[in-house]
């Protein structure tokens, strides 16, 4: 399914459709400058091939915005830089290369339902639960003298991720995490 949208109507997260390829809009800053029209940066990547690139959109570009099937998967193993995902109605097994996640590699964990979203029946990329469970590990002491509202420390979680926490958090403490955004959420209930 494609539907067209206009060159400053681009968000970030959309499938986009440019020069054959198929594109995720990483970031968008929109530009009015002095003289000429507004315009949309856009830096996007390229989900075939994994190629980068800042494309600038006039109100008057046309874009067709793709629709992606999605599927839900159980991830079951890691299979040395495969990770092997079942499809949690036919009992079918795909293997994908790791780097699909991207930066939320860390975050997947054993038996974790996914959603793959399918383009032309071939998986391009695999969303994570928007928020899991993490351990820390390890946290960092308050420094004396520092105002309970000030800031965060750092942290790590059981997956060697880093983070900032809130002083009060400590290590084994089970919390909340955003997996995009890699921040804490609250403690786990």
């Amino acid at each position: 399914m494609i539907m067209k949208i206009s060159g400053v109507d681009i968000r970030p997260g959309n499938i986009i459709e440019y020069e054959g390829g198929i594109w995720k809009v990483a970031k968008i800053q929109h530009t009015q400058p002095g003289k000429g029209g507004a315009y949309m940066q856009v830096e996007m990547k390229n989900l075939i091939d994994g190629r980068k690139t800042n494309v600038r959109f006039r109100s008057a570009d046309t874009v067709e915005k793709v629709r992606l099937d999605t599927k839900d998967y159980q991830f079951l193993y890691e299979d040395g830089d495969m990770l092997v995902f079942m499809d949690t109605d036919t009992y079918e097994q795909i293997n994908l290369p790791s780097d699909l996640l991207g930066d939320a590699r860390p975050f997947l964990q054993d038996g974790m339902q996914v959603s793959l979203e399918l383009w032309e029946e071939r998986p391009i990329s695999v969303q994570l639960p928007s928020q899991i469970e993490a351990e820390i590990v390890e946290a960092d002491a308050v420094v004396k003298g520092q105002t309970a509202s000030s800031s965060y420390k750092p942290a790590v979680l059981d997956n060697g991720v880093r983070i900032m926490v809130p002083p009060h958090i400590e290590s084994g403490t089970r919390i909340v995490v955003d997996v995009y955004e890699q921040s804490y959420v609250g403690k786990a209930g």
